[in-house]
């Protein structure tokens, strides 16, 4: 946040003639709003010059060859030069809304905000080695798990040393109980969140294959984290409602509807026939930003419903190739699911409209879990 905001959310730090206009600047809910319609604003205003700068630049999405992916080639073969790394539009709004409106003293949203220009970072890198040399393949995919590693580990080491936030997100909760099924799990939360934080990047980044259905998905788990956030740092509702209270947290939810927001800006030229693709600048930085923003709430197990999408897609490769190599049998089509029901028959449109309506089911499914304990 700039340093007039950060004086404005201090108490007696402005003149009484204007603390009521301030006063608003003070309420997280005001400000969250505030970020959802900036970043849709931005996104609005600012996604065709950056198409066009896309275009410019020759940024254009490769499409696999019929060799390999035979009658997907036919189906999507139009989209092909489509500018991708359309994940700048996103992650860019979304961070200029992030830094207006949220304290970046907070070691929650400096953390989600770390990740999300980290990992954001890398599926640019990606994007870029996949345009140069115009095939589908990018960063090697040693090189790529290495990296989120690297950046799930670091961001995990500094919420469990900071004072703040250390013995809160050492716990351990499951849908539905009440109580922390591990009251200090030490150490072993590292490992935890990286499996969550990098679990959750490939998993919108294996999503990403249709238009509008990753970022559409998004926005509605990102629906249901901004309710979560901002009750686990309400003390009252989080006592009301048996959830672990941290002060940090209830910042999350600027940052949840300034998501939604430049979600909802990108979708406006994302949505089928797709202007742009986010790429995997956009697919990495998101799932990874959505994971984070799981841990520091205490909510990473309910992301299994919330985010049910995104574990269909990624288990229905995990299965694919499982039993590929098990086997020499496939259980899909193809892989990621979204692929089977296209090849089954199912038009585009059909594919992306019926995965949002799964995907607003299973964030309201992961809400109920609220009360449902």
């Amino acid at each position: 946040m700039l340093s007039w905001l950060n004086d404005i959310l201090k108490p007696d730090s402005v003149p009484g003639e204007t603390e009521v206009l301030i006063n608003l600047l003070r309420y997280i809910t005001f400000r969250a709003g505030v970020a959802c319609l900036l970043a849709f604003g931005l996104s609005l205003l600012c996604g065709r010059w950056v198409i066009r700068k896309l275009i410019s630049l020759k940024i254009g999405q490769p499409v696999r060859t019929a060799e390999e992916v035979h009658k997907l080639a036919e189906l999507h073969g139009s989209k092909a030069g489509t500018p991708t790394m359309g994940g700048v539009l996103i992650l860019g709004t979304l961070l200029i809304s992030v830094l207006l409106l949220a304290p970046m003293d907070n070691p929650m949203v400096l953390s989600v905000v770390f990740v999300t220009i980290g990992l954001g970072c890398l599926g640019f890198v990606d994007d870029y080695l996949k345009v140069t040399k115009k095939t589908s393949d990018g960063v090697r995919g040693k090189v790529k798990l290495i990296t989120q590693f690297i950046v799930a580990l670091a961001v995990g080491l500094f919420l469990y040393n900071h004072p703040g936030t250390s013995s809160h997100i050492r716990e351990l909760y499951v849908p539905f109980v009440k109580e922390p099924v591990i009251a200090d799990m030490g150490l072993w939360c590292l490992p935890f969140f990286v499996v969550v934080i990098v679990g959750s990047s490939n998993a919108v980044n294996l999503t990403d294959g249709l238009d509008g259905l990753a970022i559409g998905c998004t926005i509605t788990v990102a629906m249901a984290y901004t309710v979560f956030t901002y009750l686990v740092g309400h003390q009252y509702y989080a006592e009301y409602l048996f959830l672990p209270h941290n002060q940090f947290s209830g910042e999350l939810a600027v940052v949840c509807l300034a998501l939604i927001g430049a979600g909802l800006g990108f979708l406006w030229y994302n949505c089928h026939p797709a202007k742009v693709f986010m790429g995997d600048t956009g697919s990495l930085a998101l799932g990874g930003t959505i994971g984070t923003i799981a841990i520091c709430c205490k909510k990473e197990l309910v992301m299994v419903i919330v985010g049910g999408i995104f574990v269909m897609e990624a288990g229905s490769v995990i299965l694919q190739v499982g039993s590929y190599k098990l086997r020499k049998k496939r259980i899909f089509r193809m892989a990621p699911i979204h692929h089977h029901f296209e090849l089954k028959g199912w038009h585009e449109n059909q594919v992306i409209i019926r995965f949002w309506t799964l995907s607003l089911i299973f964030a309201l499914i992961g809400l109920a879990t609220l009360k449902i304990r």
